[in-house]
């Protein structure tokens, strides 16, 4: 819709109709992503700040963000999807990978999970935030379902374009060929907080897997375990 002219002898500030100056409006509350940002730098601040989930109102998020309770009702029905939404700003994203390889896409994942492990390790907040997760049966089945699984999927899938390229041996289990590559980093960065994760660790795991683990010189059909008849 085409403006109406403004009469030049107009003041700008005052009413068409003659009344006083206009108001200027007021600067209305933060909206779109810039509350969303408000909201979750407001959970930070007091999760740095010793406060725990159990303790986390929305009441008090929506007061030290500076947004009304509907706000944030509107983007998450309660405080525990708001704190699986803080975890993930929180967390390293996630990589890009082509889609298309197989043993180089594998690769960045597991470094992926390498820089992952270390910024939980170097990060006391991330830390906290994982442990009071875990108290939280729900919360932990949700970001399971939700953030672990796809990460999983991505990297079965990235095997099997590995199997499909010749890569790795198409005659043998895909799902625990993965658990074989994702093993041994899921331990050193999850169950072995002491592990060292040097910068070439998802390489080693890839060649190691891929020469074996037999000595050179044997047979791995010879060597293979054999099923021990228990003591009587």
């Amino acid at each position: 819709m085409r403006q109406a002219a403004q009469n030049p002898a107009q003041d700008p500030g005052q009413d068409p109709a003659g009344g006083p100056p206009c108001q200027e409006p007021r600067r209305g509350r933060p909206r779109s992503a810039a509350a969303e940002r408000a909201i979750l730098d407001a959970v930070l601040e007091l999760l740095e700040s010793g406060e725990t989930l159990d303790g986390l109102s929305i009441e008090r998020v929506a007061r030290t963000a500076g947004v009304g309770k509907a706000t944030i009702y509107r983007r998450w029905s309660g405080k525990e999807e708001l704190f699986l939404d803080v975890l993930r700003d929180i967390e390293p994203d996630e990589p890009t990978v082509s889609g298309t390889a197989g043993l180089d896409d594998l690769r960045v994942l597991l470094e992926s999970m390498r820089t992952r492990g270390l910024a939980q390790r170097s990060s006391t907040l991330l830390h906290n935030v994982f442990v009071q997760m875990k108290k939280h049966p729900r919360l932990w089945t949700e970001y399971q379902s939700t953030v672990i699984a796809p990460r999983r999927d991505a990297m079965l899938a990235a095997v099997r374009r590995a199997v499909d390229a010749g890569e790795l041996r198409d005659d043998l289990d895909v799902e625990l060929m993965d658990d074989l590559f994702l093993g041994p980093m899921l331990v050193r960065t999850v169950h072995r907080p002491d592990a060292p994760l040097p910068e070439d660790l998802a390489d080693r795991i890839i060649r190691t897997l891929l020469q074996g683990l037999a000595p050179h010189s044997a047979n791995p059909q010879v060597t293979a375990l054999k099923p021990t008849t228990a003591p009587v």
